[in-house]
């Protein structure tokens, strides 16, 4: 499949695997980064897309099986110690250490992304910015910003997890 097929078969498919994975995930972000792996994932594979019957089928079982990927990790993550710390309340002062730490490794490994990913995961995490207007801002497509955002936060994610796993 050469890319101008891409384009025209699987692109259009995105709002449809948004959908599917904003039910599984209910969070608007993991259900964008889900689908920006999926088409990444089929973005690899074009030249063996054309032996199956039916691509929607196949991108919305891919979709369904990163969502609940990400459904497992998220249930592993929350520990019961993690839950008791929460039904202590805001005050809980390790609580309020652990978000702090948190933070300051998180702006950490930010300010080590590339200068692209860096100043677009800033406006829209930090600065709450339209993926329109970040568009507008720095000169590039909607669909190149997604993907840079999904990139950086895969990669903010990946270090965070290499950090408070030792």
């Amino acid at each position: 499949m050469n890319p101008e097929q891409f384009k025209t078969n699987v692109l259009p498919l995105r709002d449809k695997l948004f959908f599917t994975a904003k039910k599984l995930l209910e969070e608007e972000q993991d259900s964008e980064d889900t689908v920006q792996e999926v088409f990444l994932r089929l973005w690899h594979m074009r030249d063996s897309l054309e032996h199956y019957d039916n691509l929607i089928a196949f991108a919305t079982t891919m979709t369904k099986n990163l969502c609940i990927d990400k459904i497992r990790v998220r249930g592993r993550m929350n520990s019961l110690e993690e839950e008791m710390f929460r039904q202590a309340g805001p005050d809980n002062p390790y609580l309020q250490l652990e978000r702090k730490d948190t933070n300051e490794i998180l702006h950490a490994i930010i300010e080590k992304l590339p200068p692209l990913q860096k100043a677009i995961i800033k406006m829209k995490d930090i600065e709450e910015y339209e993926i329109e207007e970040i568009a507008e801002i720095t000169g590039s497509q909607a669909e190149a910003i997604r993907m840079n955002l999904s990139r950086a936060r895969k990669k903010v994610r990946e270090e965070y997890i290499k950090i408070t796993s030792c």
